[in-house]
């Protein structure tokens, strides 16, 4: 890895991606605001009326639905940049995005097209360097460090090459951030969205960002957030203002020592160029809330199918893995993971329920749900069959 004076790390950010990917298909909702949520079955019943045999870009915008109409618990995936100006966003409930943007137009997530889109746009990052990291569907980063190119400019003439690639190969906008690492290149390809192009080093971050909330800084959530408030640390120059033993009393040594450094703009991790998948996992939002006594028996029957989808997907790809997590939402919004790590690859579907019914008991169950779904982490080459009892694991734990 180069020094940290020399690295050019470029994180790239499809702007408003599953969004965007819906105005290729209907241009003529271009400048409306528009959401993305629900699945296709709850908008089975929305039919565009008198208008059989016209071509999607065709359709007159009066025969969209609108997000006044949604009735379902579904949550928002994206929204187009004239809907957040409402203040809507991704993952709120459609019915409450409804009370602050009523004249929305609602269009179902069509993730087979999105992913179509994704490998479309990673296959023209690949073009220009091998050192991709994969950070989903919309993200990544790339390491230009040895890129001729990126050692004359600090890497905009590649960003601006990279974004007329992926406009002509896609029709879809992006934003690159440029940095000396990770964390600063994540929060420079945020700063000037759409279309931006960002450089951010060291002697500009405090600069641009000094006045920002903590929050800003990924991989501070709300619970961390909420102590650093309470401390009277609001934005992250008073952050790198706390002395380093305070946090470290407060938070241990490990995240005490990670947020003193973020804080500061440090960040020395490398890239994960690897393409293979390091988790996954499988969930279900329910179509009225589920309580963990009354409804005892469906959200059992719910975590055992999602389970059964889980080991299938491993089976496919041939994986095992050591982490298996469960993820909730209550009823009111509150989202709460909880994982269990054991020594042994876990591949079937009697094991991750086994070590998923083991994380759920960390978990306060004395609301109702909206969402539960199971994640296996940790993943690595199934390569010999598994050979381990229940017991074994469950001592592990």
């Amino acid at each position: 890895m180069a020094p940290a004076s020399t690295r050019c790390i470029a994180h790239l950010d499809m702007d408003a991606f599953f969004a965007s990917v819906s105005l290729l298909r209907y241009p003529q909702l271009r400048g409306l605001p528009v959401v993305i949520g629900g699945s296709r079955a709850g908008h089975a019943g929305l039919q565009h009326a008198g208008t059989a045999g016209l071509a999607d870009a065709d359709l007159p915008v009066s025969a969209f639905a609108r997000l006044r109409d949604y009735v379902g618990r579904g949550v928002i995936t994206t929204a187009t940049y004239e809907a957040r100006a409402f203040g809507v966003g991704s993952a709120m409930g459609l019915m409450a995005a409804a009370k602050r943007c009523p004249e929305a137009i609602l269009l179902p997530a069509d993730f087979e097209r999105y992913r179509s889109f994704s490998r479309r746009f990673k296959a023209c990052v690949l073009a220009l360097t091998a050192q991709m990291e994969d950070r989903g569907i919309d993200e990544v980063y790339m390491d230009l460090s040895d890129h001729p190119l990126a050692i004359r400019d600090g890497g905009e003439s590649l960003a601006r090459t990279l974004q007329a690639d992926i406009r002509r190969t896609t029709g879809l906008s992006c934003s690159i951030g440029l940095a000396p690492n990770k964390l600063l290149a994540k929060l420079a390809s945020d700063l000037d969205k759409p279309a931006g192009i960002t450089r951010l080093d060291q002697d500009e971050f405090f600069r641009r960002l000094g006045g920002r909330p903590c929050r800003a800084l990924h991989g501070i959530g709300p619970q961390t957030d909420v102590r650093l408030r309470a401390m009277g640390i609001l934005t992250i120059r008073e952050l790198a203002e706390t002395p380093l033993s305070r946090l470290q009393e407060l938070f241990g040594r490990r995240q005490g020592q990670w947020l003193h450094d973020a804080s500061w703009g440090r960040d020395d991790r490398p890239l994960t160029v690897s393409r293979d998948p390091v988790s996954m996992s499988r969930e279900t939002t329910f179509a009225r809330d589920r309580h963990p006594r009354q409804d005892r028996a469906a959200l059992t029957q719910t975590l055992e199918a999602l389970c059964q989808r889980l080991a299938d997907d491993l089976q496919r790809k041939g994986c095992c893995g050591r982490t298996v997590g469960i993820k909730i939402r209550y009823d009111n919004f509150q989202t709460v993971t909880r994982e269990v790590s054991v020594s042994a690859g876990v591949a079937s579907a009697s094991d991750i329920l086994l070590l998923a019914r083991q994380a759920l008991r960390r978990v306060p169950l004395t609301r109702s749900l909206r969402l539960l779904g199971v994640r296996v982490g940790a993943l690595q080459p199934r390569t010999a069959p598994i050979n381990h009892s229940l017991l074994d694991l469950l001592e592990a734990c």
